[in-house]
């Protein structure tokens, strides 16, 4: 029997990949509405729409993106479908109270005003037009 000794660890040390970026997916029932509204009430810029009419679109802002898909159908699952206290997606802005008078200014459906968490958080919930719960924290 052959014994080949063990090689040294560092030898296949392999650098670690770094992620880059991270965007969330949203199924939605009319993607340029959607692109739109994201636009014109959250002040994102919209990157792309997918196919005439659209069944993909993009928008981001500050660098940070959100993906919209076209439903199959025309009832949107949200994750309150699932967990009633849930939110759809998180976005930390340190300028809260800038951002909340900013859509607040654009008539952006608020749920739920700015408060100080027991956890220290100062955050507020707003809906989009597809009924997505977004939370805003500090």
């Amino acid at each position: 029997m052959i014994i080949f000794p063990l090689p040294q660890r560092d030898i296949f040390k392999m650098s670690k990949a770094k992620v880059i970026g991270i965007a969330p997916q949203l199924v939605v029932a009319d993607v340029k509405k959607t692109a739109e509204y994201y636009r014109d009430i959250l002040g994102f810029t919209i990157i792309g729409l997918v196919s005439d009419p659209p069944v993909y679109s993009m928008v981001e802002r500050d660098g940070f993106q959100v993906h919209f898909a076209k439903s199959d159908t025309q009832y949107i699952k949200t994750n309150k479908d699932y967990r009633s206290i849930s939110h759809d997606f998180i976005i930390w802005v340190p300028e809260i109270d800038d951002f909340f008078d900013e859509l607040k200014s654009k008539n952006a459906k608020i749920l739920e005003g700015i408060i100080k968490r027991s956890y220290g958080s100062r955050e507020f919930v707003i809906e989009d037009c597809d009924g997505h719960k977004i939370l805003v924290g500090d």
